[in-house]
């Protein structure tokens, strides 16, 4: 099976739109509050969208290409538009997988799978939630932290600055963290990590297992 296509959607095919949240903007609350939700996925997510299907636009040949497909082999794609579109389109793919990765009354920890192959690569999950919570923390400027599949049920933390993905290092992501201002800053201003330490009680453990059993299947 090609990892590639667990990342394809209706919303990475051109012209890209907008993948609607499956909560209301203030289900997440207290620990995001709805003002950054209709902001964030309203105005910035849709954003990204808007410049990257203004640049694909420009290339017929590059509409008939996944999102995914495209920045992966970023180096494929014309000059005139590539870092527009890895910004962009990356920051639409981000977001995209960001926004499944949340749900009201989550957080906890995961269960099968999973979580022997987190106890297996960090030694258990107060390990790795500390490893986790660094990547981010210490991620200068902005961007992403992420949990990822490198090989087998082979897991690592990591961070991504602005919207890069790990899919180029054909690293496979199962969990995501926007640490980018716009994520965080009406309701925690500078205070990070306390925006960090709150977000693990909204994560959607049962999206994440389904993605890293179909990775690893």
């Amino acid at each position: 099976m090609d990892k590639l296509s667990l990342y394809q959607t209706v919303y990475t095919k051109y012209p890209y739109t907008l993948p609607p949240l499956d909560y209301a903007a203030d289900a997440l609350e207290p620990y995001i509050d709805a003002q950054t939700m209709h902001l964030h996925h309203d105005k910035h997510h849709q954003a990204y969208i808007d410049h990257a299907n203004e640049a694909v636009g420009k290339y017929p040949e590059l509409q008939k290409a996944d999102l995914v497909t495209l920045l992966v082999h970023a180096d494929k794609v014309p000059s005139e538009i590539r870092t527009t579109l890895q910004s962009n389109g990356g920051g639409h793919l981000n977001h995209g997988l960001f926004w499944q990765y949340l749900t009201p009354g989550g957080g906890g920890e995961p269960h099968g799978k999973l979580a022997q192959a987190i106890a297996k690569s960090f030694g258990g999950f107060a390990q790795f939630k500390a490893e986790f919570e660094t990547a981010a923390k210490n991620l200068s400027g902005s961007g992403w932290a992420w949990l990822c599949v490198r090989s087998g049920d082979d897991l690592a933390t990591g961070s991504t600055a602005n919207q890069d993905t790990p899919l180029t290092n054909r690293q496979w992501p199962i969990l995501a963290l926007d640490v980018w201002e716009h994520a965080y800053y009406l309701k925690y201003q500078n205070r990070r990590p306390e925006y960090i330490a709150n977000w693990w009680h909204v994560v959607n453990w049962r999206k994440v297992e389904e993605q890293f059993d179909k990775i690893t299947s």
